[in-house]
């Protein structure tokens, strides 16, 4: 777990033990006094506060802003799956990076639970996308819809040519070399801290993701009308967690934990 927000609170201060997991959906179980748009019993998802325990419990808590209604066509498992991945691509292609159509997104870990998601946006926003990964991600990436692979690995990521956005989720040297390919007015996003290398004529934003309901609420319907695949790599109990989260092989997509059967 990378998130030091799992175990301090805003202040910094220790307070371990504390429950891990940002992610939620389920039903409300009681309401806060005051709380409104929400009711007892109603299906909900959402992005759980990063300073207080998380989702991996029975219960937990959580403000009522964070979370958005989940239609009872969609399964628990695909709903817990699109919070954090589905707003960080929503929000680093479109808030920050600006996307429109016609232009084209280089996407880093393109199998992965966040490169699917940016891959089939900016595609259904219209723009041409070139996904990037290892040799065995490359059937998955095309497969959620990127015109072109790059094998990070044994392809010249030079030969890219330029790009108006870089979706970055590596950093380092696959960041630094990104950076050159961008055109004049283009953007490098990225999602894995401070910013090292910034394109010569364009901007460089990191981010951190944002609860947003309307949001989820868009992106849920595309999961429900077929514009939107969900990319959940295992599905686990609540007493396999810990192994489920640190598994002893690579695997790409999420992970979803089942609290209760």
């Amino acid at each position: 777990m990378e998130w030091p927000s799992t175990w301090t609170d805003r202040a910094g201060r220790d307070r371990t033990p504390s429950i891990p997991g940002h992610e939620l959906a389920g039903v409300v179980g009681a309401l806060g006094y005051g709380t409104t748009g929400l009711s007892v019993g109603q299906r909900v998802f959402g992005l759980a506060d990063w300073h207080r325990d998380g989702t991996l419990a029975e219960y937990a808590a959580i403000e009522a802003r964070n979370l958005a209604p989940l239609p009872g066509d969609v399964d628990f498992a695909v709903a817990a799956s699109l919070p954090i991945s589905g707003l960080t691509a929503w929000q680093g292609l479109f808030q920050h990076g600006r996307l429109r159509a016609g232009q084209t997104v280089l996407a880093h870990g393109a199998a992965g639970a966040v490169g699917t998601m940016v891959t089939q946006l900016a595609r259904e926003a219209g723009a041409y996308v070139i996904g990037t990964g290892r040799a065995t991600d490359r059937e998955k990436a095309l497969g959620f819809g990127a015109h072109e692979f790059v094998d990070l690995e044994n392809d010249a990521l030079d030969d890219v040519g330029g790009v108006d956005l870089v979706f970055d989720v590596i950093g380092g040297d696959v960041q630094r070399r990104s950076a050159a390919l961008i055109r004049a007015g283009g953007t490098l996003v990225s999602v894995v801290g401070p910013v090292e290398a910034r394109p010569a004529d364009g901007l460089a934003v990191d981010f951190v993701v944002e609860a947003d309901r309307a949001r989820l609420g868009e992106i849920v319907q595309r999961v429900r009308d077929g514009r939107l695949r969900t990319n959940i790599g295992d599905v686990a109990s609540l007493d396999d967690a810990v192994g489920a989260l640190n598994p002893a092989t690579r695997r790409e997509g999420k992970t979803v934990i089942r609290v209760r059967p």
